[in-house]
């Protein structure tokens, strides 16, 4: 990508993550003109986020590339305890949850490495048409009443409507805005997690050791020679991140052998915290995943969280750019997400602490926007702000098919109630001539994002409601 020849765009985002990923994406089929730019040579290179969400895959069907992920991805093992080498027997990590009509993807998690997660987005990114500038850092910018004025790494001035910041934990746009991070240290001890191969360890479990010495967990990874390796170490000890380092470790805290780790692929230390930006919105710079909120891996919501913080933001910035929708869209980004990403902060912590098991509150597909100024009226079973729910639309279709794309979509259940004049383009209308129970009776507008802005038993309301979106 020619930097030098970008002078105008519509919008910048700093840092290809899966956030930043995850929004080019949905900018790049909205038509919007975004630069999606990153200070490191290529793709974060380990499996860290490891586990996708039941309404994560959704975000990801509406994408495009939930087969991609599927086919790439695989169901989460049970564990496997194992003390002085011999096995204990095994345990399921996660509660049982089945999947149903309304809810497709709901079960245990999907473990895909982060790595081929981003690998999958990017590969949607060019298919319509975008790229990630790679080697290319943030180093100064600036904000006026029309845009946002930034200076990149080589030398190059652009100017964008909007600024998104998806730059990660240790944000330089957050840190340049002088926005706090409130948060608390989850765990006092560090933890390592690394990417290795160990050909005699099998990959029917998750493996967990017990030892005088410490916690170790081994994880196979689906369609790769991989395990990802977690180890906790007391208050104060620093992980050794090298392979001999990771070898040593293996062989005190398990039956294996230093040598029977034969690759070190990747690997990082942390220590398990939380934190959250005391506000995601700056004029015209929005704060969006790790930058916006920080949590402990347990339960598998940082990822997930963050690729929704995506989600929400993409159709309003979108609508305002290239619709000419209100500006006030905008101020619904931080009221939606803010109390969501708190939420999902604490169930985090719970997990961490065993005080929360993994089961329903971790699939996500519980968040709503009910006490959002975009959420307007009840129907049937469902009142606005409620996820919609997937199903039957037609003997060939579902409803999740009527729901993917850019588009608002209303859905008529059971209702002959006449519908005032539509934008086709804007709003899809669809009919199902039969009450269906998730949803019941009545007039359910569905928002870009899959949520139900506006819910009525006639259509009183629903004109006003779609020139606030």
């Amino acid at each position: 990508m020619e930097l030098n020849s970008v002078k105008e765009l519509d919008v910048l985002v700093v840092g290809a993550g899966p956030t930043g990923l995850a929004l080019a994406v949905d900018l790049a089929r909205r038509g919007v003109r975004t630069l999606l730019f990153e200070q490191a040579d290529g793709l974060f290179p380990g499996s860290r986020g490891k586990g996708l969400q039941p309404r994560t895959l959704e975000v990801l069907d509406d994408l495009g590339v939930v087969g991609e992920i599927l086919a790439a991805g695989g169901p989460a093992p049970r564990q496997m305890f194992w003390q002085d080498g011999v096995r204990q027997g095994e345990k399921d990590m996660f509660e049982t949850v089945e999947a149903t009509e309304a809810e497709p993807y709901a079960g245990r998690p999907l473990l895909i490495p982060q790595w081929r997660t981003q690998q999958i987005l990017l590969a949607r990114l060019r298919d319509l048409g975008g790229d990630v500038a790679f080697s290319t850092a943030l180093t100064s910018f600036t904000q006026d009443e029309s845009a946002v004025t930034a200076t990149l790494s080589d030398g190059s001035t652009v100017r964008a409507s909007y600024l998104v910041a998806a730059d990660g934990g240790r944000s330089t746009v957050r840190t340049a805005l002088s926005i706090p991070m409130t948060g608390e240290n989850v765990d006092p001890s560090s933890m390592l997690v690394a990417d290795v191969r160990i050909p005699a360890l099998d990959r029917d479990n998750w493996h967990v050791f017990v030892a005088e010495a410490g916690f170790l967990a081994i994880c196979p990874l689906p369609h790769v020679d991989d395990f990802q390796l977690v180890a906790q170490f007391p208050d104060g000890e620093r992980p050794d991140l090298s392979l001999e380092g990771v070898r040593q470790l293996v062989a005190a805290r398990s039956h294996l052998a230093a040598d029977d780790v034969t690759e070190l692929l990747w690997s990082s230390d942390f220590r398990p915290r939380t934190g959250l930006a005391d506000r995601f919105r700056e004029g015209r710079v929005f704060l969006a995943g790790d930058a916006a909120h920080i949590h402990s891996p347990a339960g598998g919501q940082g990822l997930n969280t963050s690729i929704q913080d995506a989600y929400n933001l993409g159709w309003k910035l979108a609508r305002v750019l290239r619709d000419g929708a209100p500006a006030a869209l905008l101020d619904t980004y931080e009221g939606e997400r803010r109390p969501n990403a708190a939420a999902m902060l604490n169930l985090s912590t719970r997990v961490h602490r065993g005080e929360q098991k993994r089961g329903a509150a971790t699939q996500q597909l519980g968040i709503g926007y009910r006490e959002s100024p975009l959420s307007a009226g009840t129907a049937g079973a469902l009142q606005a702000g409620d996820r919609a729910p997937d199903g039957p639309l037609t003997a060939a279709a579902r409803i999740f098919d009527a729901l993917r794309g850019p588009h608002f979509t209303l859905l008529a259940v059971a209702t002959d109630a006449e519908l005032p004049p539509l934008d086709a383009d804007f709003v899809h209308v669809h009919r199902l001539s039969e009450p269906y129970e998730p949803y019941g009776k009545g007039l359910f507008l569905v928002r870009p994002d899959g949520y139900i802005g506006w819910a009525g038993e006639d259509a009183t309301g629903l004109a006003d409601y779609l020139t606030r979106c």
